[in-house]
């Protein structure tokens, strides 16, 4: 059955058509980075997973209803034992152009190669500091050699593009910023600065340790010549381009800029919930219905449509809040 049932079922109340999935396939990693999770995270009990054989019903599900681009996160997605036997299944599906990762590079060294064999074509990797030690304070345990060679490991493997993202934050790597790009450059590669969002309740103040991509703009500005670029690679970046380089620079500024007019898409965490917005609370629980119906897709496939039915127009990140509006950490939801 190759034809596409719902040729653009995926159409919200406010006429996006949704064809960008981002699915967390578990929420453990080998990191605990300080914005991103707290130090002594609890882990979902295993059952309370999605299996894979159901993270691929549902990315099958997706493309069937028009879905073309598919981002595996995590947590960290290469600590999943068998990540690859997923990759491998979904990057055939009929209909689905591009499969990509998000990583904090800590497997690539060995995983490199299989990832670009399973299908994989692009990859972004984690990356705020270019000091070992800093970088260590950070990721409260990881080894910045071992990622350097996992981004060496990614190059030699071929991948169409790589990507590094970067948080800063004040005090801790702002001054990070123009060394970073000139890795980037150094490596041919592309980088995105992020703007820190404010998700879960973090030991640190946001509020103080938040930098605007406008400002990180300026200063990049002042000393390479960039191009602003139209291209878009289907998500919320926006590129400049450093004449003479292969090297763009995107930022996503969910503060500065909501570019929730032309979202197009939905993220599933690794417990199956679809949150139709990062920025809010709603969302659909996946799980009861491939458990319920474990060889039939299509209550799946409702449960699909009536989630993109939710999605609002926008999300108000308001960093000067007391309490973040949305109480969920960024490992939960896959970024």
């Amino acid at each position: 059955m190759h034809h596409n049932p719902h040729p653009s079922a995926l159409i919200d109340r406010f006429g996006r058509k949704v064809d960008y999935v981002r699915l967390s396939i578990t929420d453990r990693c080998d990191f605990r980075c300080v914005y991103c999770m707290s130090e002594d995270v609890q882990f979902l009990p295993r059952d309370e997973v999605l299996t894979l054989e159901e993270c691929s019903r549902i990315v099958k599900a997706f493309v069937s209803l028009g879905v073309k681009k598919v981002r595996i996160t995590g947590g960290e997605p290469l600590v999943r034992k068998d990540a690859l036997w997923l990759f491998n299944k979904i990057s055939r599906l009929p209909g689905l152009n591009e499969l990509v990762i998000t990583t904090n590079g800590s497997q690539l060294e060995h995983q490199a190669l299989v990832l670009k064999q399973a299908g994989v074509r692009r990859i972004n990797i984690s990356l705020d500091s270019l000091d070992a030690a800093r970088f260590r304070k950070i990721t409260r345990v990881g080894d910045l050699d071992k990622v350097l060679r996992g981004i060496a490991a990614a190059k030699q493997a071929g991948f169409e593009k790589i990507k590094l993202n970067t948080l800063l934050m004040h005090g801790i790597n702002d001054d990070e910023a123009l060394p970073l790009v000139a890795f980037a450059i150094e490596q041919g590669i592309d980088i995105s600065f992020i703007e820190e969002m404010p998700l879960g309740s973090v030991h640190y103040h946001r509020n103080s340790s938040y930098v605007s991509n406008e400002d990180t703009l300026k200063l990049l500005r002042a000393r390479y010549d960039l191009i602003n670029s139209v291209e878009s690679t289907g998500g919320p970046a926006r590129y400049w381009r450093i004449p003479n380089t292969k090297t763009k620079i995107g930022f996503i500024s969910p503060h500065s800029h909501n570019f929730c007019e032309s979202c197009n898409r939905v993220r599933i965490s690794s417990k199956g919930e679809l949150f139709p917005c990062l920025g809010h609370e709603n969302k659909v629980d996946l799980i009861p219905v491939l458990r319920d119906f474990p060889h039939n897709d299509r209550p799946l496939i409702e449960a699909i449509i009536e989630g993109i039915k939710i999605k609002p127009k926008g999300h108000d990140f308001d960093i000067k809040r007391a309490e973040p509006a949305v109480i969920r950490f960024m490992s939960y939801t896959g970024g």
